[in-house]
């Protein structure tokens, strides 16, 4: 602290060395910014995550079928509990 007492004679940095702080936490809050809004994202699932269900799964395809008006929602649910069972999926549906 005795050179930022002194910058007026020339002895020191001045207080401008107090910027270097301020300017890497802002350096280090920027990289956190831009890895939670790309990187970090797509653990809680973006756009780009693959889904726990494919496509052309049987419980994907009864949802498609519930979706499109072919089944009603009592056969929707009813098949869906048989689905779980056989092909083991816990914690219910998603």
């Amino acid at each position: 602290m005795q050179t930022l007492a002194n910058f007026g004679d020339g002895g020191g940095p001045g207080p401008w060395i107090l910027l270097f702080p301020v300017i890497w936490a802002l350096v280090i809050g920027a990289g956190v910014v831009l890895l939670r809004r790309t990187v970090w994202r797509g653990r809680r699932g973006g756009p780009w995550r693959q889904s726990a269900v494919r496509d052309d799964s049987p419980i994907a395809v009864l949802g498609h079928r519930f979706a499109s008006g072919e089944i009603d929602e009592d056969e929707y649910w009813r098949r869906l509990s048989v689905l779980n069972e056989e092909f083991g999926r816990k914690g219910g549906v998603a």
